[in-house]
């Protein structure tokens, strides 16, 4: 007897026999249950391919699922991937362990094969419960992971997640063998929790990432405007988000702090307004002033995709009488509103300059005073009688 098996007599634990002689076993009792039982296991076998047939059968309906849709992205297709990923060695674990159970198998076979089978159900299991959870992120991402601009997050989801699921399969299957895990799973959380710790700023900026897969404030080629910034949106990562500026750099912020700010998503304007400040001269006749909220509202209708909100005057400046006209451009095509903005502008000033009205710009009277206060040349004399000019009648 070897020193490993009286330490373990020593400690009470049943005494294991040596592994030439497990196998011998095995085998003996094998031979012996083949030739008692063959009845049994041909009936058992017979049950069993048929599972394995309706197994093959439900992963190729998997798999034609798959194919039928081209997003990828449709509950269908995340049921028929997580069908698609059914094993062959799954399925030949159930139906061994299908014969084990019906033919009654020795205690030798019955245990490896249910070793076999808890085995291969676990890792199984751990398969469907991931396809099933990176199809529905994936769903609720409502695309691929080019379009959502995050193929990097969804990336590290799929590892973080395989990673999770494989880990909890191993421990279950350690625990079904009769291991004891209590200080390998606390070894774990403990792990964990000082991972998490130092790490907090990077899975903030993960997290902050996941909002944006999942709530989806913006994606790439987006127009955004936060704080005193505006861009397009180029790449969203897993820590940072690159914006090209209107004025050509790019800048780089991290999600949290973006998200952490109130962000303005101006690609996803149905329309846009467009406020116009005009002025006219002072000289400009009351009846004209009165027709030109009229004009404009021809002006702007016009033109496609605009559609006047209000004009009117607004007050006196200091050298114009002061109109705001505001009007819509429905598109979100920012290059659109610029274009319809100056096609508007230009058909202002050729009605303006048909119809004699003056823009306004800022103008200076001087008035030249004799010292007692009188005005003086360059501007025709007073008469003492009735302040009429002299030379006048």
């Amino acid at each position: 007897m070897t020193k490993t098996t009286d330490a373990a007599a020593a400690k009470g634990l049943p005494k294991l026999p040596p592994i030439d002689r497990q196998i011998e076993l095995f085998w003996g009792q094998s031979v012996e249950w083949f030739g008692s039982h063959v009845v049994e296991i041909v009936v058992g076998s017979v049950i069993a391919a048929i599972i394995v047939a309706v197994l093959l059968a439900v992963r190729g309906l998997g798999v034609r699922l798959c194919r039928t849709d081209d997003t990828h992205t449709r509950w269908r297709t995340v049921i028929g991937r997580a069908l698609s990923r059914t094993s062959i060695w799954f399925m030949i674990a159930v139906a061994a362990e299908l014969v084990s159970v019906y033919a009654d198998a020795p205690q030798s076979v019955s245990a490896t094969i249910r070793f076999v089978f808890t085995v291969a159900a676990t890792l199984q299991a751990a398969l469907w419960a991931r396809e099933l959870i990176l199809g529905a992120i994936e769903h609720r991402a409502g695309a691929s992971a080019d379009h959502s601009g995050l193929g990097s997050a969804l990336g590290i989801i799929r590892l973080l997640v395989t990673i999770a699921l494989f880990a909890i399969a191993i421990i279950l299957i350690l625990d079904n063998l009769g291991v004891n895990v209590t200080g390998l799973v606390a070894g774990l959380g403990i792990g964990g929790i000082a991972i998490g710790l130092a790490a907090q700023g990077i899975f903030s900026d993960l997290f902050a990432a996941l909002a944006i897969l999942f709530d989806k404030p913006f994606r790439r080629g987006d127009a955004v405007k936060w704080d005193t910034t505006s861009g397009s949106v180029e790449a969203i990562g897993l820590k940072s988000t690159r914006v090209r500026a209107l004025t050509g750099e790019e800048i780089v912020i991290s999600n949290a702090n973006l998200l952490n700010k109130q962000l303005h998503n101006l690609a996803r304007l149905d329309r846009r307004r467009i406020v116009l400040t005009i002025g006219v001269t002072y000289q400009t006749p009351p009846e004209t002033c009165a027709a030109i909220p009229e004009m404009m509202r021809g002006i702007v209708e016009s033109e496609a995709k605009c559609t006047l909100v209000r004009c009117g005057m607004t007050g006196f400046g200091a050298s114009s009488l002061d109109y705001e006209l505001q009007f819509d451009v429905h598109s979100q095509v920012w290059d659109e509103v610029f274009a319809a903005r100056s096609a508007v502008c230009i058909a202002i000033l050729r009605a303006f300059n048909d119809a004699g009205i003056e823009f306004a710009y800022p103008t200076q009277v001087n008035f030249t005073a004799a010292p007692d206060g009188r005005a003086v040349m360059p501007f025709p004399p007073l008469s003492t009688e009735g302040e009429r000019p002299i030379g006048r009648a």
